[in-house]
């Protein structure tokens, strides 16, 4: 059986507009915002800088690591300096996309406040959103990371236990 509803609305009728207030104290905060993320994405690029840097020189560093006397038990070596080249190299990449998405949005934000504008304004929350989004993303990646560290830890302790 069939069921039909009517819509009682009227066509014509348009939703009223929700409008939203800025008021000084939202424009202050949002100045004061901008400013903490201008220096905090400052911040973040000059550690991105540092992490390419020690990137490049990773090999030279485990070179004179194992040089060192006492230095052959050291458990990097193993990996090899390449692999941990390209691994700082993504780290760095994975860390300067939210600096750089908290610059963009210091750049809207101050230019939305000084001179009022609405689309600075938009283009600034939605960085906000990017980042906020980047983040939690990255997050839920991480725990399933763990989850997983910790399941193959736990049939790894199962294993050894029956071979016992």
């Amino acid at each position: 059986m069939e069921e039909r509803y009517e819509d009682t609305t009227d066509k014509n009728q348009q939703p009223e507009p929700v409008l939203l207030t800025v008021t000084e104290d939202i424009r202050s905060f949002i100045y004061e915002s901008s400013k903490w993320t201008k220096f905090l994405s400052i911040v973040g690029f000059v550690f991105t800088g540092l992490m390419i840097v020690l990137s490049l020189s990773v090999g030279a560093i485990m070179s004179s690591m194992n040089n060192m006397v006492g230095a052959q038990n050291n458990p990097y070596a193993a990996l090899g300096s390449g692999f941990l080249t390209v691994l700082l190299l993504i780290s760095a990449a994975i860390y300067f996309y939210p600096s750089f998405i908290l610059f963009k949005f210091s750049t809207a934000a101050k230019q939305a406040v000084l001179y009022g504008d609405q689309e600075s304004l938009s283009i600034a929350m939605g960085k906000m959103k990017s980042f906020f989004k980047f983040w939690g993303i990255l997050l839920i990646v991480l725990l399933g990371f763990y989850a997983l560290a910790i399941l193959s830890a736990i049939v790894a302790g199962v294993g050894a236990a029956s071979m016992a």
